[in-house]
């Protein structure tokens, strides 16, 4: 009897040993899962797996928090990309108002192509999102939501701090540009006169008395130039030679101000020099069409037409009728890096800052007429 009932025994207890084993194991699966689940909700971003199909298997407790207001249609087999399509028919991402096709299809053709690369996403509540998206070994997806909400408050921020910046270097050179042209413009009458006086049959208290004047006008030039923070390299001793022009010329010039226009005549007349002046750059470039000007001289600040698009207008006109080019000198009371370079981009031969003096005047002139005096012999 014993012996009969031996393998019954036998198979039960084998039975039990296979049902204890799967338990077991069982056990050692529920636990690793609950495992992976706690490590996975402790990590601080939202995290989402899907399977090849795009369905949900697993996402942790930040995911949950970040999609609260869709966090109630997630479930083990569901769609992502219905999770989405009903999110933007509860009006869930702004950016998808409008255009909710466009927005589903973009984001469908991410999801499925999950490379990896990062976009950002904004929700319903402002808050802005950074999406990565990777496949797996097996096929599936794994997503990253990080809330960059912050970083994008920082980095706005920072972005009108930059603005609010060069707003006001702007603002500073403009109004170092006005407080230049409007010290030096009447600087340059005052120096100019006193120049041309000293040029003049003096008796020697008269003599003195202008020196006194022109010696007061350098003081004044140098604290502008302080004020400023500008250095005009144009400006020279005025004890230097004049140099006269090797040849009868005639210039054209072109100045807003009266007492310019008179200074510049004088400096020019006294050296045997024919000088026609205008009020502005249109007038400047009618002048000049008419012909037989050596040189223009041009004040950058004029109104009609300014200096810079008066030289645009001969440039061009020269360059389209093969007509011979004229040199062209600006004078005037901006003399920073940036007005040079837009001179010299215009077309202009020279740039000598205000107040003139009547070497550097002539200086500039003789290097603007060389070339063409080398090309004609």
């Amino acid at each position: 009897m014993i012996r009969r009932l031996a393998p019954f025994w036998l198979e039960i207890l084998s039975w039990l040993d296979r049902i204890t084993g799967r338990a077991a194991a069982d056990t050692r699966a529920r636990l690793a899962e609950e495992r992976l689940r706690d490590v996975i909700d402790a990590i601080p971003e939202g995290v989402v797996f899907l399977d090849p199909e795009g369905r949900y298997i697993l996402w942790n407790r930040r995911y949950a928090e970040i999609y609260h207001r869709s966090a109630d249609l997630f479930r083990p087999g569901a769609r992502l990309i219905d999770t989405l399509r009903e999110g933007v028919a509860r009006g869930d991402y702004p950016d998808a108002i409008g255009r909710e096709d466009a927005w589903l299809a973009d984001r469908a053709a991410k999801l499925a192509a999950a490379t990896g690369a990062r976009h950002e996403q904004q929700v319903a509540d402002g808050r802005w999102l950074m999406i990565e998206e990777r496949r797996t070994s097996e096929g599936g997806v794994i997503g990253l939501r990080v809330d960059i909400t912050e970083l994008k408050r920082q980095a706005e921020a920072l972005e009108q701090a930059l603005a609010h910046a060069e707003a006001a270097h702007r603002a500073k050179a403009e109004f170092l540009a006005d407080m230049s042209h409007e010290l030096r413009t009447p600087l340059n009458g005052v120096t100019g006169l006193a120049q041309a006086l000293d040029a003049s049959e003096l008796d020697p208290g008269q003599r003195a008395l202008v020196a006194d004047i022109r010696a007061a006008a350098r003081q004044l030039d140098r604290l502008v130039n302080g004020l400023l923070d500008y250095g005009d390299a144009d400006l020279a001793p005025d004890e230097r030679p004049v140099p006269a022009p090797d040849r009868p010329l005639r210039i054209l010039a072109a100045d807003d101000n009266p007492t310019n226009r008179k200074v510049i005549a004088l400096m020019l007349e006294a050296a045997g020099v024919e000088v026609m002046t205008v009020e502005n750059g249109f007038e400047a470039v009618e002048a000049w069409r008419v012909g037989g000007f050596d040189a223009v001289l041009m004040d950058l600040r004029m109104p009609v037409t300014d200096g810079l698009a008066a030289i645009r207008a001969i440039r061009a006109e020269e360059h389209g009728t093969g007509r011979p080019r004229t040199p062209a000198v600006v004078l005037s009371a901006n003399t920073s890096p940036e007005d040079r370079a837009a001179s010299a981009a215009a077309g202009a031969d020279g740039h000598i800052g205000k107040p003139i003096r009547v070497e550097a005047l002539f200086a500039a002139l003789d290097a603007a007429l060389r070339p063409q005096a080398a090309q004609a012999s």
